[in-house]
């Protein structure tokens, strides 16, 4: 099992972090956070509990360089398996059930995204906007494009269902190691079946 070394307490609250969950080392989590079942928490990852609550229900991946953080008493919410892409900031809002957040979007207060949802790369949520069970978001700022498609709903559970995966293979495998000098020595990862849209 990989070491959590930037796990903190704060005002004598710790955060719960369910141990089949894989926090990678490099990622902060502080104060008030939970995070259940079977998530993923990426490198240099932040999850800031500091003011308000932060919440990670089962299945939830949290990508590299993404934010978590809200205003005092606020609750920060990402339900069952939304999927949240590399950078993305994701302050004091809710995030349904099986939703994708694309890379480096950011969704401010008080937004409710619903089930199912996929929100485009780069999108710019407003504070209170809301969207209805699954919409395709995009914009700055966004607004609802369209109703989500089974094959698209489909694609991003294979892509939610890798990162649970991942965090299996990251607790069980992942370790500190030196270069392999020589190439050819290198052991090399099964290909993906995951395919673009």
């Amino acid at each position: 099992m990989v070491a959590m070394k930037n796990i903190y307490e704060i005002d004598g609250v710790k955060p719960v972090i369910h141990p089949s969950s894989f926090v990678h080392p490099t990622a902060v989590v502080i104060g008030s956070v939970q995070i259940g079942k079977n998530c993923y928490i990426g490198p240099n990852a932040s999850i800031r509990g500091d003011f308000g609550t932060i919440i990670l229900e089962n299945g939830v991946n949290f990508q590299d360089m993404c934010v978590a953080h809200g205003f005092p008493n606020g609750i920060t919410l990402l339900k069952e398996n939304a999927h949240i892409s590399h950078g993305a900031v994701i302050h004091g809002c809710t995030i349904g059930k099986n939703t994708m957040v694309g890379i480096q979007c950011v969704i401010m207060d008080k937004a409710v995204i619903g089930d199912e949802c996929m929100i485009a790369a780069l999108s710019y949520i407003k504070p209170n906007f809301v969207a209805p069970n699954r919409s395709i978001i995009a914009g700055i700022p966004a607004v609802v494009k369209r109703d989500v498609t089974d094959k698209e709903i489909n694609w991003k559970s294979e892509g939610t269902a890798l990162y649970q995966q991942l965090a299996v293979r990251s607790l069980s495998t992942m370790k500190k190691c030196e270069p392999l000098m020589d190439k050819s020595n290198q052991k090399t990862l099964p290909r993906n079946t995951f395919k673009p849209l």
